[in-house]
């Protein structure tokens, strides 16, 4: 279903409009969950892993799995409909990676965060690409793959519930901001309401995200360019709308834990839920580019953020932000040059 008119000049409004909403209703989701976490004594950062990662990841989500019920009925061409999602989804998480985090870094001018985070999230997430170059190497993800890719995330949360409830401190994960301290559920009737509000939220943040994309989508339609460096270039910038609004509301609510927890998060959910789920659906067709250039790039690019995070020692500033937006823009003036072609 479309919600962009055919007038270009209004398209543009309803975007900045929808941009406008999608900031706002992820202010409040994040608000809201932040005060659910510290009423069950979840840390912001196991809230963003797991629960706003994938609210964030829907965009990425449903647009894999819908695609893989039209490929299962011949509404969309196999190699096609497999490009565009999968570029989609590789270029988010590259944004993510490097753009995104960047620019999350240099609105907040430091970021602090802590080393055990590194070691427990990082290498799974750089994990999760290595795993889906190997699998699709040999150009196609099957069933057996989407099977592969889907259990490991149900392993991952199951293992992080386990670390949080062994590792979480109550006196280090006090809230900062005040809006969020007065706002914490006093008991379960107030619980039942926030998780309410927050889902509300996010669906609208997931919407107006949905509209952003689909006028993005528009403007390339008619350009000829290859589905998967649309779907790296313009679809996969645009679907990672959502986690770079909570990570810079997480920001500004001093809830640095968000943020990563968030953008990290997402780039585990990305692979694990959207791809793998899809290939469990229908399978995908695996283009060229994505092997040869994107997965080593995302995988490259994950490796230098993670070893950035480590050497820095818990706190990195507006010069790492810069090394980040450089990286992402040569990976993405080379793709164009490079991989013009999918098959």
């Amino acid at each position: 279903m479309y919600f962009v008119p055919e007038s270009m000049s209004l398209a543009i409004i309803i975007g900045i409009v929808a941009l406008i909403v999608m900031v706002l209703a992820s202010n409040h989701a994040v608000t809201k969950l932040i005060g659910i976490a510290a009423y069950f004594d979840l840390s912001s950062t196991f809230m963003g892993m797991t629960v706003v990662s994938l609210a964030t990841s829907l965009p990425e989500i449903v647009s894999h799995y819908t695609a893989s019920f039209r490929i299962l009925t011949d509404g969309l061409d196999y190699q096609t409909g497999s490009a565009i999602v999968l570029g989609s989804n590789i270029g988010s998480d590259v944004v993510q990676q490097t753009l995104i985090f960047g620019l999350v870094v240099w609105i907040a001018g430091s970021l602090t965060y802590r080393r055990y985070f590194v070691w427990k999230n990082m290498i799974p997430m750089v994990g999760t690409t290595v795993l889906c170059l190997i699998l699709g190497w040999d150009g196609t993800f099957s069933r057996i793959d989407g099977a592969i890719l889907f259990g490991m995330f149900i392993l991952y949360s199951f293992y992080l519930y386990q670390d949080e409830r062994k590792f979480y401190s109550k006196d280090a994960n006090q809230i900062q901001d005040q809006e969020i301290a007065n706002g914490i559920p006093r008991n379960t009737k107030e619980v039942v309401r926030d998780i309410f509000i927050s889902i509300l939220m996010l669906l609208l943040t997931i919407g107006t995200a949905s509209i952003v994309l689909q006028l993005t989508e528009r403007i390339v339609n008619q350009t000829g360019i290859a589905g998967s460096l649309i779907g790296v270039i313009t679809l996969g910038l645009a679907s990672a709308l959502p986690e770079f609004t909570t990570a810079v509301i997480g920001i500004q609510k001093k809830e640095a834990g968000i943020s990563l927890g968030t953008l990290v998060g997402s780039n585990i959910v990305n692979p694990l839920v959207a791809i793998g789920g899809g290939a469990l659906i229908s399978g995908y067709a695996v283009p060229r580019p994505l092997v040869l250039w994107d997965l080593p790039w995302e995988t490259v690019s994950g490796a230098i953020l993670w070893l950035i995070l480590l050497k820095a020692n818990g706190k990195i500033g507006k010069k790492v932000s810069l090394y980040l937006i450089v990286i992402y823009f040569i990976y993405i003036t080379a793709r164009a040059v490079l991989f013009k072609a999918d098959f």
